[in-house]
Formats: C-alpha cells, structure tokens, sequence
C-alpha cells in the first residue's frame, strides 16, 4: 500500500499568503445557504487536513493544538468545498454545518448582534444611489 503524502500539495501552499505566524484565515460558509457559520485559521497542515480528510482542521491559536471541529462537541462540518480568494490570503470553506458552528451553541459565531452600521442605500440598475433606473 503507498504511504500518503503528509505536505499539502505544493502548488496550493505557494499560492498561500500567510500571515507572521504562517497562519491564513478561514472563513467558513454553510454551502447550500451561503450562511456565513465562523472564522477559523488553518496553515498548511490544517489545510492539508482539510482538504484530505473531508472534515474541517483548525489550528487553535490559543491552545497552540489542531483541532477538528465536532469532535468534542459533535457539531461536525463535512467539507464541501474549499477555496483561495484573489489574493491568496484567506480561504472559503463551504460545509454541511451539523450542530451548532459556534462553541456559544449559537448557529453561527456572527449571532452576537448587528453592530448597527449605517445602511448605504441601495443602487439602482443603472449603478446610482436613488435612481429607478435610465432616464
């Protein structure tokens, strides 16, 4: 039986752009929704996990340790998809969330309350603010 490769495929990690502690933001995303469940951060092992396994990795900031969300709490996220923005500093995670996403038990960690920003209004087809449309 081969042995599998533990090293996250080189062309992904040289498209990565981590930050100081070589670490890239993962924003995670229910994929039939497009709710938005948390922010986790991964490096390259976590994404290697991540990628390979069909669950989702994280790398714990606080407790220096991997985790793999749901495996104490049961609130598991099956990978559905994974992607790199533009830059290739942070990631999408699309998942089927299991349970609650954020450790509060919330559904997502963003169900803290809206911070009341103001509301820009909405363009018009035409791309300008207040119009119905061409005149």
């Amino acid at each position: 039986m081969p042995t599998p490769d533990l090293h996250l495929d080189p062309s992904i990690a040289a498209r990565l752009r981590r930050d100081a502690a070589g670490l890239v933001p993962a924003v995670v995303q229910q994929h039939d929704t497009g709710e938005v469940l948390m922010l986790g951060w991964m490096d390259d092992e976590a994404l290697r996990r991540t990628l390979t396994e069909g669950r989702v990795t994280f790398w714990s900031r606080s407790r220096g340790e991997y985790w793999r969300k749901g495996d104490t709490s049961g609130h598991t996220q099956h990978v559905r998809s994974v992607a790199l923005d533009c830059d290739g500093d942070t990631l999408l995670v699309r998942v089927d969330q299991v349970g609650a996403a954020c450790h509060t038990g919330d559904r997502t960690c963003f169900d803290a309350g809206d911070l009341a920003a103001v509301v820009a209004p909405a363009l018009s087809p035409g791309g300008e603010p207040g119009r119905d449309g061409p005149v």
